[in-house]
């Protein structure tokens, strides 16, 4: 059986960046998972001594903390730094900028659409931004617009990074319809774009495809969702030892591709897994 591999696929900047910080500072430890990779969060905790803060009571004088790569609220780094704690930022820039935008919208008397999952912790960080929380909203479907009633006659969407831009786009024609103001910013990164496009095309071609990364990771979850819809032999796998060997009974080639939490060293043990059955 053939293997093929996405023109686009795995890190992305922002995870590269958070990682080399994460190697860099031994012996510290993040707030929250670095990244939504189990695997390699236990190799930073194994070979750099990388621990894991679950909440701010943790944090001691003195401590060095990184921030994870999809931010936290602002609040808790406002109360970070008042512990005298060392902070190390390994937000995603990309992340940085919609906080920042949502920042500067709302002072400037906006109401505040999130396009995103409102548990997830990106999402959760950049609506900390706003002035007025009841004033910004998440919603995931354009249906949900019919449930929000904006305080201002002007809105400003932003969008979470790992979201399809096909949904956000439906999303902003129904606020233009109904709204004379929407200022609307493209927050949804290029590497995403570029995996996702890259994981469509490969699976329209493809008997059976493969996606690694974190099952609880949103770019992962919607790489599974693009690749379903054109091969619905597509399974969601964290490492090689969730592989069936019966997925790939009279299949000729296999797609893989993995999203932007997934280091290589996982990815290369799902190939030579697949490799090694008959």
């Amino acid at each position: 059986m053939e293997i093929k591999l996405a023109s686009n696929y795995g890190f992305c900047f922002g995870v590269k960046r958070a990682i080399k910080i994460a190697e860099d500072y031994k012996n510290s430890a993040t707030m929250g998972p670095l990244i939504h990779n189990k695997d390699e969060i236990n190799r930073l905790k194994n070979d750099f001594n990388v621990g894991l803060y679950t909440n701010l009571s943790d944090v001691k004088e003195n401590d060095t903390v990184i921030i994870r790569t999809h931010g936290i609220p602002k609040n808790d780094l406002k109360n970070l730094r008042k512990l005298n704690a060392k902070v190390i930022n390994a937000t995603c820039p990309f992340v940085t900028t919609p906080q920042q935008i949502v920042k500067k919208m709302s002072k400037e008397g906006y109401s505040i659409l999130i396009f995103g999952d409102a548990d997830h912790p990106e999402v959760k960080g950049v609506q900390s931004y706003g002035e007025d929380q009841d004033d910004v909203h998440i919603i995931l479907e354009p249906s949900d617009l019919q449930n929000i009633i904006f305080k201002n006659n002007k809105i400003a969407t932003v969008a979470q990074t790992t979201k399809k831009k096909e949904k956000y786009l439906e999303i902003v024609n129904a606020l233009i319809l109904k709204n004379k103001e929407v200022r609307v910013f493209n927050t949804i990164c290029d590497a995403t774009f570029e995996n996702q496009d890259a994981a469509r095309e490969l699976s329209k071609e493809v008997d059976i495809m493969i996606v690694i990364g974190g099952k609880n990771s949103s770019n992962t979850k919607q790489l599974h969702s693009i690749c379903i819809e054109n091969c619905p032999d597509s399974y969601l796998i964290e490492n090689e030892n969730e592989l069936d060997i019966n997925w790939f009974l009279n299949k000729k080639l296999c797609g893989i591709t993995a999203g932007a939490s997934t280091p290589d060293w996982i990815i290369q043990q799902v190939v030579d897994k697949i490799k090694s059955f008959k």
